[in-house]
């Protein structure tokens, strides 16, 4: 195979590697979060919390989590912590939290509820620089199996449903290219498409 002519970092990420949080360690993502969540002014108290699949980057691995408040708003971000090689319990545990009054609800058009944050950067040739995106979403509409990230025609990331919730590590905005989230049935028919960048 000839060498590429477009150096793109493609799933970099591993892909989940357990199940959705349970127990003890529930708790403990719970206990972190909402500490994150208590420094956001205005904002009630976050409800029951949703745990997306874990996807792990640069040594760490992130948890993303949303939860609705009473007043409408969604309280959304991660519990991120290493897991040291000799399989020793998690550390370094710290969290995101950041909240927003546009919901699902509040949106009847949507088909993916998408959230995001920018964990790092890759710098690429030419003085080319990307922005390496947590992304987490659950599908609205029904049927999903895989959903993908895609930088211009290039696929970057997917990872399978869970409870339809799913997490992808991407890059975004390289070289004028913006990451997009699209949602495929088990028989690979794309069922929709969401840009992380709100249409003017």
């Amino acid at each position: 195979m000839p060498p590429t002519t477009e150096i793109v970092p493609r799933y970099v990420a591993e892909p989940s590697q357990g199940p959705t949080p349970h127990g003890r360690f529930a708790d403990r993502l719970r206990a972190e979060f909402l500490v994150a969540a208590q420094r956001l002014e205005g904002v009630d108290e976050p409800g029951v919390l949703s745990f997306f699949p874990d996807r792990s980057w640069h040594g760490y691995t992130y948890i993303p989590v949303t939860a609705a408040t009473e007043a409408g708003l969604e309280v959304y971000g991660y519990v991120m912590y290493s897991v040291p090689a000799d399989g020793a319990e998690p550390a370094d545990f710290a969290a995101y939290a950041d909240f927003t009054d546009e919901t699902a609800e509040r949106n009847p058009d949507w088909q993916l509820d998408l959230c995001d944050e920018v964990i790092g950067g890759w710098r690429g040739p030419g003085g080319s620089v990307a922005s390496m995106t947590l992304v987490w979403g659950r599908a609205i509409v029904a049927g999903g199996a895989v959903a993908t990230a895609e930088l211009g025609d290039l696929t970057v990331d997917e990872c399978a449903l869970s409870a339809e919730r799913f997490t992808l590590i991407a890059p975004d905005d390289l070289d004028g290219r913006l990451l997009e989230v699209r949602l495929y049935s088990a028989t690979g028919d794309e069922l929709a498409r969401e840009s992380l960048y709100a249409e003017e």
